[in-house]
């Protein structure tokens, strides 16, 4: 029977899989960077169409298939589209007019930014739940630290807020569950979602408190005695396999850009 240590590698290797495996957490914050930025100076549907296309090819190949990633972000596909009905409704007019009511305009140019904003929307923030999954916090916080020397409280609070994000779920489930125990329910969703986010913000004040009582007393964020410096466990370094990623990256971010200016429909803030 496989031991303890057996399981946890195969999972982390499950982890790792893909293009990204075992690559610093720094590249993927890079990736994200380089990849978003571009589509932000533009309001066009080819740029945005380019890029999301690219996610949806790249993002199996990255470890994450396409039915996790419509798990992980289903909700991007609820406001995007709504996000594309009020430019619809209220975007700059232009071109042919199909309907007009008091400040609503449906015209030519309205539509084509309602599709280039349901698209950018998409095209922003799936390749960020790609690159952000299964981003270790231990791995993060030694890459700040050692790579880009941020201050340790600044690290320290990046690593503990990651790993208490993982856990907003189950803190949300087992509310629920006690609150259904002692015969409190709610009528109403509103009213059930006001109560339900102040019970889990009292719970996260609570947790945040003891949790820095408990890294303050191991020492955490502390010079070492003699003032010297502290010693890693892991060592965090930037590959050559991290920087052909982020070469890489950067050559596939100017491809929708170069597609929207060759087609002429680059619109650099245009609305």
């Amino acid at each position: 029977m496989p031991n303890t240590s057996e399981y946890l590698v195969a999972a982390q290797d499950t982890r790792q899989a893909g293009l990204l495996s075992s690559v610093n957490p720094l590249t993927r914050i890079f990736l994200m960077f380089v990849w978003v930025t571009p589509l932000l100076l533009s309001v066009d549907w080819v740029s945005a169409a380019a890029s999301l296309g690219m996610t949806l090819f790249f993002a199996p190949l990255c470890g994450v298939s396409w039915l996790r990633l419509l798990k992980a972000g289903w909700f991007l596909f609820l406001i995007a589209p709504i996000s594309g009905i009020s430019m619809l409704l209220y975007g700059t007019p232009g071109g042919r007019e199909y309907a007009s009511w008091w400040l609503i305009t449906v015209t030519d140019n309205s539509i084509e930014l309602a599709i280039a904003i349901t698209l950018r929307v998409l095209a922003v923030a799936l390749p960020m739940v790609v690159l952000a999954r299964d981003i270790d916090p231990t791995e993060l916080g030694d890459a700040l630290s050692q790579i880009l020397k941020l201050p340790s409280r600044f690290v320290i609070g990046a690593v503990a807020g990651v790993r208490m994000m993982t856990l907003f779920k189950s803190d949300w489930q087992y509310l629920a569950m006690a609150r259904r125990a002692r015969g409190l329910t709610d009528e109403g969703r509103i009213k059930h979602l006001i109560t339900m986010s102040f019970g889990l913000l009292v719970l996260a004040l609570r947790r945040g408190g003891k949790l820095a009582t408990a890294m303050e007393a191991r020492g955490f964020g502390r010079t070492p005695p003699g003032g010297g410096q502290r010693t890693w466990a892991r060592e965090s370094c930037v590959s050559s396999k991290d920087w052909l990623i982020m070469l890489a990256g950067s050559l596939l971010a100017a491809v929708p850009v170069v597609a929207s200016v060759v087609t002429d429909s680059w619109r650099f803030f245009g609305l």
